[in-house]
């Protein structure tokens, strides 16, 4: 079982920037970020393969998040630039255990490894 923790969250004004990190204890395949607000459902962020290469993102954070990894360290970083209140919310880290999967990279199912999620709160 590979754990994930997560890192970096807090608080941060409108037009700010962090950079959540999430380490794993493991080799995962593809890593992803999901976020979730009070009274809403996960939503996906950015997902990132093996390679590295061709991060994908949602609609929303695209142009301003940027995902990359680092496979010597088993870790994920999302910088979040340019943030609106809209972004605040728990971040949690994801990673799935297989090389190959039917699913997309941005459905929640996808994914066997959950960290415990970090909050981002972003002031207006």
């Amino acid at each position: 079982q590979v754990q994930l923790v997560e890192s970096g969250g807090g608080l941060v004004q409108a037009g700010g920037s962090l950079t959540l990190s999430c380490a794993a204890s493991g080799r995962t395949w593809t890593m992803a970020w999901f976020r979730q607000a009070p009274g809403e459902e996960r939503q996906f962020v950015a997902a990132i393969g093996w390679a590295g290469s061709s991060p994908t993102y949602a609609g929303s954070v695209k142009g301003r998040f940027t995902l990359s990894r680092d496979n010597a360290k088993n870790a994920v970083y999302l910088r979040m630039n340019s943030l609106k209140p809209e972004d605040t919310a728990v971040y949690y880290c994801a990673g799935d255990k297989d090389h190959v999967s039917p699913y997309s990279t941005s459905y929640y199912g996808r994914y066997e490894y959950w960290g415990q999620g970090t909050q981002v709160t972003v002031s207006s």
